[in-house]
């Protein structure tokens, strides 16, 4: 059996980035992905923000089959019927960054993993791998259905539930509470339908994020993200929360769409895909062990996703994180060492970069997202907040500081109040 260089589980954006970094370098690299094809485990549809797919694939967007370039972002809180939204638009036009994409990962990794066999990667779909290839402590390839598929370095980006991980001694398995479970439907609207509903024009797109009802007070939001002829609509709710309650993502998917103020967003639309996936969610206090002899991590399988609560960002990490795995497999082939002392210059190279940086950042992010007042006080008071200054019924006006006095009585105190935002400053 041939002895490959370098042998990536996993096609999606962090896998495909590693492997298109050591192809490019000439190393022989085999990516197996478990699915059908590139993309056909990966039914997330949602936004592409960062440069990371740029510096990559330079102008990606020109040929890269992505839905809109995002010009709209909106952030609603929901009671059970009213709707408060903060609406960003930016048209980008002073080239000051790169914009986000919006994206259908069933078709943007098939794209992808195009690009990576043309730069001489072999892709082998529908094979599971099993179990790996050991040498003592050292991993040196894998296995899939009994067959041996000997390797210098694996890695691994095969997504959240990564067992390959755990069999590795990278990490144990998740906690629910560190995850949080996202369910979403495609459904198909006319192209002109969309642009008059949302406000767009051309290729732009619209992301709108909802904290509140959507959730039914759990830990959560919904989302709608506007494709060139489909509607991206989902929540993502704490995994943990969702089990205790014992409340199903589905149900609450159900209660979202029925909100007057999405409702009017999605009517007609067209049923074309349904579901569900896991989120690993606690950043940097579930990150596992990046590497070990002979083996990296990278992607959702080392929990490489950032959520604030203003953006939940996962696939710019995946893609810069992939090309510094495949940038530590170079330098190991070089040296011709793959030990952990080598390919410890995977993490450093990460620790240079936004990634671990910005998860560093905003370690304490997940902590502060539990707090229920966010899902529930807060979408209530700001809704009743606006509808008390808002309303005419004839009488004199109050003072707008005796208003908001009012509107927070039985829901929290100044104290929590307080409390919560010095919270959120250390956090966000």
């Amino acid at each position: 059996m041939e002895n490959f260089d370098a042998i990536v589980v996993g096609a999606g954006p962090a896998g495909c980035a590693a492997a298109y970094t050591m192809a490019k370098a000439g190393l022989n690299v085999l990516v197996l992905e478990r699915g059908k094809y590139a993309g056909a485990k990966n039914t997330w549809g949602g936004a592409l923000f960062g440069s990371a797919m740029n510096e990559v694939f330079p102008e990606f967007w020109k040929e890269a089959p992505v839905e809109r370039s995002v010009s709209r972002h909106a952030i609603s809180f929901l009671t059970k019927d009213a709707c408060l939204s903060v609406d960003y638009k930016d048209s980008h036009s002073d080239g000051s960054s790169t914009p986000g994409f919006i994206i259908l990962r069933a078709k943007f990794d098939q794209w992808m993993a195009g690009k990576v066999e043309k730069a001489g990667a072999i892709i082998a779909a529908g094979l599971e791998v099993d179990d790996f290839i050991r040498e003592g402590k050292a991993i040196r390839g894998v296995k899939v259905g009994g067959e041996e598929f000997p390797a210098n370095v694996v890695i691994l980006a095969d997504g959240v539930n990564s067992l390959l991980a755990v069999k590795a001694g990278l990490r144990g398995e998740f906690k629910a509470k560190d995850l949080k479970q996202g369910v979403k439907e495609v459904l198909r609207l006319p192209r002109e339908v969309i642009e008059d509903r949302f406000n767009l024009r051309g290729t732009d797109g619209a992301v709108m994020e909802f904290v509140g009802h959507c959730t039914l007070g759990l830990p959560g939001g919904g989302f709608i993200y506007t494709n060139l002829d489909s509607l991206s609509v989902g929540v993502v709710v704490q995994l943990s929360a969702l089990l205790e309650k014992r409340v199903k993502a589905s149900e609450l998917l159900e209660e979202f769409k029925a909100h007057p103020a999405v409702q009017s967003l999605i009517r007609g639309g067209e049923l074309l895909e349904y579901s569900a996936h896991l989120i690993p969610v606690s950043g940097i206090s579930m990150m596992p062990k990046l590497f070990a002899d002979g083996i990296m991590i990278t992607g959702d399988a080392a929990a490489m996703v950032l959520g604030t609560g203003l953006i939940l960002e996962g696939a710019n990490f995946a893609v810069a994180a992939g090309v510094a795995a495949g940038n530590a497999a170079i330098r190991a082939r070089e040296k011709n060492d793959y030990s952990s002392a080598a390919l410890q210059s995977y993490e450093q190279a990460l620790k240079d970069t936004f990634v671990l940086k910005d998860l560093n950042t905003f370690r304490e992010a997940p902590h502060f997202l539990e707090n229920e007042r966010i899902y529930n006080a807060y979408p209530q008071w700001a809704c009743d907040l606006m509808s008390r200054i808002f309303c005419s019924n004839g009488k004199p006006r109050k003072n707008t500081f005796q208003v908001v006095r009012e509107s927070m009585k039985g829901r929290f105190n100044i104290m929590q109040l307080f409390s919560d935002f010095m919270r959120a400053r250390r956090a966000m």
